[in-house]
C-alpha cells in the first residue's frame, strides 16, 4: 500500500465535503420556504446556488451544520403566503333596510299604551290595598271637619305600623247594620260596572256604601261619660274640650247621657256633628259592648282632604285635647297624636 500524500488527503476531504453539501442542499430545497432562503454555507464550503430570486436570510454565526430541514430564523420576514388585503365592502351597504309599515307603527304605539295602563292599574291596586285609599263623604255627620261630597285620603298603616289614638278620624266597615239596607247599585249597565272596577283598583273613591267615618273618642278600657256639670265629655275622669265639634252643637248633641267602659279590642266613636250623627251612642245597650267598633274593622285613618280644591287640608288633632287624659286601667299610655282633625 502506498502512503497517501497530503495533497491527496486534502483532495479526498474536499470531495467528501462537496458531496455532503450537495446532499444537504438537495434535502433542504424541498422544505425551504419560497419567501425565506436557507442558511448560508458554512465557512470553507463553496457557495450554494440561489434557489430563488428572494434574498437570503443572514446566517447566525453560532448556527450548526445544515443537516436536516432548515429552521426559520426568529428574525426576518414571516414565512407563508402574504395576507390578502381586507375588503372594506359592507354587505349592509348593498341594500336599504325595509321600514315598518303604518299599521306596524300603530300597533307598536297601542302595545306601549296597554303596557303602561296595566302597570298603572297594578300599581294603583297595590297602593289601594296596602297603603292608602280614597273615600267619598256622603253625609254631614262629620261637619264641619268634613262636609258632604268631600274626598279624603285614608292611610291603611293605622292601625298597624302606626298606633291608633284618641281623636283620630277613622274609616271602618259597618260593624252591625248601622247603615241599614244599602241599595246594591245606584244604576246598572256598563257604566256601573266600569265604576265598580275603577273603584276596586283604587282609581275612583269608594262611595262609602259599606263604610262609615267617625272620630275615635275612647280607646280600649277607657271610661267615657257624657257629660259633666259643664256639659263636657270625660275620659277616665278627665274632662276634654273638643274644638272640632260643629259650631252650635254640644258635646252630647242634645242626646241622652251615657256612662260606658270600652271593651278590649274595640273603640268608642262619635261624629263631629253630634246632633246629626248615628254613632256609638245610638247603637249601644248602655254598656259599651254593642256601640263600640272592633279595631279589626277599621280600614284606616283619614289624613287629608283632597277634594274639592278649596277644602284641601291635613286632618290633625291638637295634642292638648287629650294630653291630660290618663291611660285606661291596665292599659299602656297612648302615644301622643302628631296629626289629627282640623275644622
Amino acid at each position: 500500500m502506498t502512503e497517501e500524500t497530503a495533497e491527496q488527503r486534502l483532495r479526498r476531504i474536499a470531495t467528501a465535503r462537496a458531496a455532503e453539501a450537495a446532499q444537504a442542499r438537495d434535502k433542504g430545497a424541498l422544505r425551504r420556504s419560497p419567501r425565506v432562503a436557507a442558511d448560508g454555507p458554512r465557512p470553507g464550503r463553496p457557495p450554494e446556488p440561489a434557489a430563488d430570486p428572494a434574498p437570503r436570510a443572514a446566517r447566525r454565526p453560532d448556527s450548526g451544520p445544515a443537516a436536516g430541514p432548515a429552521a426559520a430564523p426568529a428574525y426576518g420576514p414571516p414565512s407563508g403566503p402574504a395576507p390578502e388585503p381586507e375588503d372594506d365592502w359592507d354587505e349592509d351597504e348593498d341594500y336599504e333596510e325595509e321600514s315598518p309599515s303604518f299599521l306596524e307603527n300603530v300597533w307598536g304605539g297601542v302595545k306601549e299604551i296597554l303596557i303602561i295602563a296595566v302597570m298603572a292599574l297594578v300599581l294603583s291596586f297595590i297602593v289601594k290595598t296596602w297603603l292608602i285609599q280614597a273615600f267619598y263623604i256622603p253625609s254631614g255627620s262629620m261637619e264641619n271637619t268634613l262636609v258632604r261630597d268631600d274626598r279624603v285620603i285614608v292611610s291603611k298603616l293605622t292601625p298597624g305600623p302606626f298606633d291608633l289614638n284618641r281623636g283620630d278620624v277613622v274609616v271602618f266597615k259597618d260593624p252591625g247594620n248601622w247603615l241599614g239596607t244599602v241599595p246594591e247599585s245606584r244604576e246598572g249597565g256598563p257604566r256601573e260596572t266600569l265604576r265598580r272596577v275603577l273603584q276596586f283598583v283604587g282609581l275612583v273613591p269608594d262611595d262609602s256604601d259599606e263604610h262609615l267615618i267617625k272620630r275615635v273618642i275612647g280607646m280600649p278600657g277607657d271610661h267615657v261619660v257624657c257629660c259633666d256639670k259643664d256639659g263636657k265629655l270625660t275620659i277616665n275622669g278627665v274632662a276634654v274640650s273638643e274644638p272640632y265639634i260643629r259650631q252650635g252643637d254640644s258635646p252630647g248633641g242634645g242626646k241622652p247621657n251615657f256612662d260606658i267602659t270600652v271593651p278590649p279590642g274595640r273603640v268608642w266613636v262619635m261624629g263631629d256633628h253630634r246632633s246629626d250623627s248615628s254613632d256609638s251612642r245610638f247603637h249601644d245597650d248602655g254598656t259599651g259592648a254593642t256601640g263600640s267598633v272592633p279595631i279589626e274593622d277599621i280600614t284606616g285613618r283619614s289624613v287629608m282632604v283632597v277634594w274639592p280644591i278649596d277644602h284641601v287640608t291635613w286632618l290633625s288633632v291638637p295634642e292638648r285635647v287629650y294630653a291630660d287624659v290618663p291611660p285606661a286601667s291596665g292599659q299602656p299610655a297612648p302615644t301622643p297624636a302628631s296629626t289629627g282633625a282640623t275644622g
